[in-house]
């Protein structure tokens, strides 16, 4: 059985893609919050990235970097998480999650499970490999598929079944 689903490409000149980024900014500042009550809770969960992938599948590639650049940089400036030497890692990972998210809602234009998958995989192996580019530390570059694996299995489970609770928005 197949459903519609409503997928958006919202342009910078759209206020409503700066008031969708601005709520995803807003999310992507309180779940990690929330998270971060798990001892390495962001490390485990992941949950910055989360409303970024949201953002990107459903209002597309604007609304997803805008999401994507203004949450680490926010949380950074109101919370100091993530701590200042992580933010060009977190920076390039949500770029490429939103730019991923946003080519997979529009080549399988429908809530895809496997197009979800797929934006994960991408931001986590690309990023991967610029982090340990920049670090010159395998072990931290493998750090989210050392003990994020959690986080990602949130990412794709939850991100799917938001994105289709979004469906008919």
């Amino acid at each position: 059985m197949a459903t519609t689903v409503k997928l958006h490409s919202l342009t910078l000149s759209n206020t409503k893609t700066y008031l969708f980024a601005t709520i995803f900014v807003i999310g992507n500042l309180l779940l990690p919050q929330l998270a971060h009550l798990v001892p390495q809770g962001g490390l485990i969960l992941l949950p910055i990235y989360f409303f970024t992938l949201i953002a990107a599948y459903k209002y597309g590639i604007h609304v997803g970097l805008l999401t994507a650049v203004l949450s680490p940089l926010a949380n950074n400036l109101l919370f100091g998480m993530p701590p200042s030497a992580m933010l060009p890692a977190i920076i390039i990972k949500s770029v490429i999650l939103a730019v991923a998210a946003a080519a997979a809602a529009k080549h399988f234009g429908k809530v895809s499970f496997l197009g979800i998958l797929l934006a994960i995989l991408a931001y986590q192996v690309v990023g991967t490999g610029i982090e340990w580019a920049m670090t010159q530390n395998f072990f931290t570059a493998v750090q989210d598929f050392r003990i994020g694996v959690p986080g990602m299995l949130i990412q794709l489970v939850a991100g799917y079944f938001v994105l289709k609770a979004l469906a008919k928005v």
